[in-house]
């Protein structure tokens, strides 16, 4: 596959993952019903991500150095371990009774949340740093990500509009920098700074 095929895909995974994230938070929001289908739509934007955010590293791996491949690494173990989550409380405990979803997120669960949440904060912190110094893509979008993640990242610490917020903030960010990444596949030869 050319890095030019593998930048599309990618831009467009990105974008439907964004939509999808969009779309999540709407649903929390309550301006969208819950229901088993608007329920199965939360996953699979975090599974497009992973494969977004490997060619957003791939295109900026020179410039980034090993800061980007630390954050690369650890924003890819935390979108991972939130894929893992999200399918669990989606697909699995949403059919669960209140007590049992309260004892698996507030019991032996927490502490796998917590860790997911550190290691995908620290990734968003650091592949954002790394973005910036690379000046690959637009330095705006980079900002929006760190922001918008971080307050996802933060999710049961902060409050629940800060949350929203951040994944919109986060999901605008995401589609930008694949936008981003399409007008590379488009002109390989051409950095990305606008």
């Amino acid at each position: 596959m050319s890095e030019r095929t593998l930048y599309r895909l990618a831009a467009w995974a990105g974008l439907l993952g964004a939509a999808l994230t969009l779309f999540a938070a709407t649903r929390r929001a309550g301006l969208v019903p819950e229901n088993p289908l608007t329920h199965a739509l939360a996953p699979p934007a975090s599974a497009l991500l992973l494969f977004t955010l490997t060619a957003l590293y791939l295109r900026q791996r020179r410039e980034a150095g090993r800061l980007g491949l630390a954050g690369y690494v650890l924003n890819q173990l935390g979108l991972t371990g939130l894929f893992a989550i999200e399918f669990l409380t989606h697909a699995v405990l949403q059919f669960q009774d209140a007590a049992t979803r309260e004892q698996t997120l507030t019991g032996p669960g927490r502490p796998y949340f917590l860790v997911v949440a550190l290691v995908f904060l620290v990734g968003v912190l650091l592949f954002g740093a790394a973005s910036w110094r690379a000046a690959i893509f637009p330095r705006p979008a980079v900002a929006l990500y760190v922001l918008g993640l971080t307050a996802a990242a933060l999710r049961t610490s902060v409050p629940e509009p800060i949350y929203l917020s951040g994944l919109v903030i986060g999901s605008v960010a995401v589609g930008w920098l694949s936008l981003a990444l399409l007008r590379v596949s488009e002109n390989e030869n051409e950095l990305v700074r606008a």
